[in-house]
């Protein structure tokens, strides 16, 4: 192997369970990056049959699988702070790790 690709192979497999922490509303929120393959599988899930892309679709799969601390879901968002903030920067944050 030369060392253009183990360099390769090291940027790559270095993503995976990269994590970064934001915060927003006084609360800190842990992101997770789940993998390349994941990622892509979370975009395509996101589509309806007519290929037209959920919103709610996907910012569940993003407070299931990216958003890992804390756990968040629908209700957690009924009683907290930054919920659009949070999720655009969690697809932020998806989309940086998939450049």
């Amino acid at each position: 192997m030369d060392k253009k690709t183990k360099a390769t192979e090291e940027i790559a497999t270095s993503k995976l369970g990269k994590q970064e922490v934001i915060e927003v509303a006084g609360t800190e929120y842990t992101l997770q990056f789940p993998g390349v393959r994941r990622a892509q599988q979370i975009l395509d899930a996101s589509k309806n049959l007519n290929g037209t892309f959920s919103n709610e679709v996907y910012n569940k799969a993003l407070m299931d699988e990216v958003i890992v601390d804390p756990k968040t879901d629908w209700d957690y968002w009924d009683e907290h702070a930054g919920y659009m903030e949070v999720l655009d920067r969690a697809d932020t944050f998806l989309g940086k790790m998939l450049k």
